[in-house]
């Protein structure tokens, strides 16, 4: 088969040597589905298109201009399981249709062009007429490829989500362009989720854009005009920060592109960014009528004005550039004045502005993913409501195994622990003011400053790490987390070995470039692609840290960022070529199997203990490997707080359960390091907010830059902003018998803990853009409250059923918006009506005692279904079987909640069981009080089904 590079060489060849004289269409069937030879048509057109049934509701497609498609073994996909799945196969003039039980998958004869539609004929996807798939020959490093698209025809109504993490704020990627490459802060997974009822798995590890998958112009593309009316350019002007009347420099631009550290030469000459602030301002104007999009990359401040309105206002740090989408309805001809203004709030910062023009015609009914280098067209189509399409992707890339009880606790970080003694201190405060915790983590830079890679302590500063983590362990009950790189400098201990053996990319040591570390120092990246790498990673890390107790991995880094800040052409330089082959082919996979090294590496040492990784970067399979997600090195700022409500939302649609941000954001401005009076409130604020939302996130973390971000240190006892983060901290650990299990359930039933409201309710057509609202599990509808000294908040309840206000008791009817009361102390939440709430007693730590009694608030007016789950919590005997199940489930007619018979059982389970019940109703609003719930009725529970009448 020609899968080779050689192969596909001669494959281009022959393509653009086809004849035009036509033959028959053939159609092979396989055990598994069917392979379609297509008659030679034009030069690069579809000849092979291989359906193979991996279940009743997923088919997986592949395409080729070629005589054959790639047999070449998959990253992301795990191989399936189960037995065969029946199907059945008919071909009719013009077409072959392979149909399981639940779906059609037909095949265009003329143009390969695939559909799929139900049992019922009704179509779910389907190409554009005439065929959406196109390959374009490409070469990556002497090899070659083709550059693939696939376009797929997309309704007006169609709501697209998933695509992995990215900080735009947008919800729904309708019409938007959603660009996957690994990033600090954006995080690329392949796998779209559609409110039509499926989703496509894209199977390709290279770049891709998908959406609206053009490339962004730059600015020069418009036609421009200068601050005094003059065509083909922008006024561009530098002056003084510390005298703004003073001009260093004043000339046209018509490119603004500043993004990367390569474009930093463009600037004027002997302009110091740190000394100066800089203006661009002029006019723009379309050759087309309709919505364009910009987009703003920028770190410091900048501020974008188009005619006159601010569009953007966002700081970003010097060294971690965000970006900002402005979607713009513009007028053929017309002129909009455009004003950007920039603070670079640093010596190097970063500065771009580019623009997509309007889609028209039928590609406004489009969209397509395009990827810079593959064999062939892969992807996976999965039927299904959105919680089946996301169990589907569970099923093609492996189950999420389930996290240690102790993960779903709180964790508190900074950046960073600057010493043992200060480890110490803070879990010895937390525990003294019985602030409940379950991990500390220890950041970077706990090595010696020139021995990055060597994962050794600094005895300066870390004399007694095994006494350290011992003490955490047993005198504090917390669990100890600790950051790990996959870098290495030059000069630590364990350079040379990996070097020796070939298991480090070579590039940036052969540059001789240097971190931001003072005085700076050469380092590169191990090769995750190379499976003894993998192993040689994991060895140095068990006998350096793993030996000494350490509870969980902290993986930073992994996009990888082996020298920041610089062009995507550069970073694929720098880790070229990988064990596998050519960084454009693997580029985003590099998160997933650097997990899957610790993973497997781990479960080998010690097969009894949970693997738990936070990891900066992931994709599509990273859930396999234990690995939840963070987003990165976020700002601490209002708006990055904002974005990461649909930026977490849209990383659970796209299949991967475990997901936090750094509550009150990572890097901090300026003016909260010595804050007065104002901007000390503003912070409190901005933190409680942050981690009122926090504690509905699958995971309850807090991290960043100083201040420190421990709630005693946020604001004294007594604040409002202190007795906040405490109440939600108290009310997560009530919580915890509901929390784990969902944990159980995003195992066993591969469901989602965060949940866009498209899961729930995508037959509501008024929540397909909302980007702030969530269901957290299948009761609790969560609104975060993200504008300063806000005391209020519009929401939307969702139809279909009614609500309960959390917090008194009130019932509301759903398909509605209102305007709910948020003072500062608390976040407007509610639950579902016909929902079975199960909540602990209060403890410091989740292993601190066995959750007994149990309170049971009962949301009456619908049926309602909640099953408890339990196992040991901290080690994989679930996985054969040792786990156990409580049905609990209300019965409105009768008016009945029924403590079903108790299913498994596993080591150490509480045989007997107290629970007790409260009702709430619309007639009887009762407000979540777990204290005075204990003159509730109890029911004493040994594991037979138990009926309780309402009172």
């Amino acid at each position: 088969m020609p899968n080779s590079s050689a192969g596909l060489r001669l494959g281009f060849l022959a393509a653009l040597a086809l004849p035009a004289a036509a033959q028959s269409p053939t159609v092979q069937r396989l055990p598994d589905g069917v392979l379609v030879h297509l008659p030679p048509a034009r030069a690069l057109a579809v000849r092979t298109v291989r359906l193979q049934v991996v279940a009743n509701n997923i088919v997986h497609v592949r395409s080729s201009p070629l005589d054959s498609v790639s047999s070449v073994a998959s990253l992301m996909a795990v191989a399936p399981q189960g037995p065969p799945v029946s199907w059945q196969f008919k071909q009719k003039k013009g077409e072959a249709t392979l149909s399981t039980a639940t779906l059609n998958a037909t095949v265009a004869l003329a143009t390969g062009a695939v559909t799929f539609t139900d049992k019922k004929g009704n179509v779910l996807l389907a190409e554009p007429a005439g065929g959406g798939a196109s390959f374009m020959p490409v070469q990556a490093d002497g090899q070659a490829f083709y550059q693939v698209r696939q376009v797929f025809a997309s309704p007006a109504d169609e709501g697209l989500y998933g695509l992995g993490q990215h900080q735009n704020g947008v919800m729904n990627y309708k019409g938007q362009q959603v660009d996957l490459t690994q990033n600090n802060t954006d995080v690329a997974v392949p796998f779209l989720l559609s409110s039509r009822n499926y989703g496509i798995l894209w199977d390709n590890y290279s770049i891709t854009k998908a959406g609206d998958s053009r490339d962004y112009e730059p600015l020069n593309t418009l036609k421009l005009f200068s601050k005094e009316g003059n065509e083909g350019w922008l006024t561009a002007t530098y002056v003084k920060k510390d005298k703004p009347s003073e001009v260093l420099f004043q000339r046209p631009e018509s490119v603004i592109q500043y993004d990367f550290l390569e474009d930093q030469k463009n600037f004027p000459v002997g302009l110091k960014l740190g000394d100066a602030l800089a203006t661009w301002e002029g006019s723009i104007a379309s050759e087309t009528t309709g919505l364009h999009h910009f987009l703003l990359r920028n770190a410091g401040y900048a501020k974008l004005y188009i005619d006159g309105k601010l569009m953007v206002d966002k700081w970003r740090q010097a060294w971690n550039p965000g970006t900002a989408l402005v979607p713009l309805d513009m007028v053929k001809g017309r002129k909009y004045t455009l004003k950007l203004e920039w603070n670079p709030d640093g010596s190097e910062s970063y500065l771009g502005l580019q623009w997509l023009s309007p889609l028209v015609g039928g590609a406004q009914n489009e969209y397509s993913f395009r990827s810079e280098a593959g064999r062939d067209i892969n992807y996976y189509f999965v039927q299904g409501t959105p919680d089946e399409v996301i169990s589907g992707y569970r099923t093609l890339t492996g189950p999420a195994p389930i996290m240690p009880r102790w993960a779903l606790g709180f964790w508190q970080s900074r950046e960073r622990y600057k010493t043992q003694q200060e480890m110490l201190d803070v879990a010895a405060e937390f525990r003294k003011r019985q602030i409940p915790i379950d991990n500390i983590v220890l950041d970077w830079s706990y090595w010696k400053p020139d021995a990055w890679g060597s994962q050794e302590f600094d005895p300066s500063r870390f004399p007694d790490p095994d006494g350290l983590i011992k003490t955490l362990h047993e005198r504090d009950h917390l669990h100890f987390m600790i950051s790990v790189w996959p870098k290495f400098y030059e000069g630590a201990s364990t350079y040379k070995a990996f070097n020796d053996k070939g298991y480090l990319f070579k590039r940036n040591i052969a540059d001789r470039t240097k971190d931001w570390i003072a005085p700076g120092y050469t380092s590169t990246f191990y090769d995750a692609f190379n499976p003894a790498a993998r192993t040689a990673f994991w060895d140095l890390l068990s006998t350096k840290l793993f030996n000494k107790g350490i509870d969980a991995w902290w993986m930073d880094a992994s996009e990888p960022d082996i020298y920041s800040n610089t062009t995507v052409a550069t970073r694929k330089a720098l880790m070229t070529p990988t064990f596998l082959g050519p960084s454009t082919q693997y580029f985003n996979a590099f998160p997933l199997q650097n997990a899957k090294g610790i993973y497997e590496g781990q479960r080998g040492t010690a097969p009894n203990q949970r693997v738990f990784l936070l990891t900066r970067s992931g994709y599509a399979g990273s859930q396999r490997y234990a690995a939840a997600i963070w987003s990165g090195d976020i700002g601490a700022r209002w708006e990055d707080f904002k974005n990461q409500i649909p930026a977490g939302l849209n990383f659970s649609l796209s299949g991967l359960p475990y997901w936090t941000s750094d509550i009150g954001g990572f890097a901090v401005e300026r003016r909260y390091e010595h804050p007065n009076a104002t901007d000390q409130e503003e912070w409190r604020e901005l933190q409680t907010r942050w981690y009122q939302y926090g504690a509905f996130c699958p995971l309850f973390r807090v991290h960043g830059q100083f201040p420190y971000r421990e709630i005693f240190n946020v604001a004294p006892a007594g604040h409002p902003a202190y007795e906040s983060m405490l109440y939600y901290d108290q009310l997560r650990y009530r919580l915890m018998p509901y929390i784990y299990s969902l944990a159980g359930q995003a195992h066993h039933q591969n469901s989602t803990l965060m949940r866009g409201l498209v899961l729930d309710f995508n037959a509501d057509p008024a929540v397909r853009n909302i980007a702030d609202q969530f269901m957290f599990g299948p009761s609790l509808l969560v609104n975060p409250v993200t504008n300063y000294k806000a005391r209020n908040r519009k929401l939307y309840l969702p139809a279909t059923t009614g609500w309960f206000d959390f917090y008194s008791g009130k019932y509301l009817p759903g398909g509605q918006s209102l305007t709910a009361d948020a003072p500062l102390e608390r976040m407007p939440l509610y639950v579902k009506e016909g929902s079975i709430l199960p909540f602990g007693p209060a403890v410091q730590y989740t292993a601190e005692k066995t959750a007994d009694p149990i309170t049971l608030y009962v949301y009456t007016g619908k049926d309602a279904a909640f099953t408890l789950y339990e196992d040991e919590g901290t080690n994989y005997n679930y996985e054969k079987g040792a786990f156990a199940n409580i049905p609990l489930s209300y019965d409105e007619r009768a008016k009945t909640l029924t403590i079903g018979a108790r299913q498994g059982t596993f080591p150490g389970m509480a045989a007997q069981r107290n629970f007790r019940v409260v009702w709430v109703s619309k007639d009887q609003p009762t407000a979540w009080a777990p204290d005075a719930a204990a003159g509730a009725p109890t029911v004493q529970y040994a594991g037979s089904a138990v009926t309780v009448k309402m009172n």
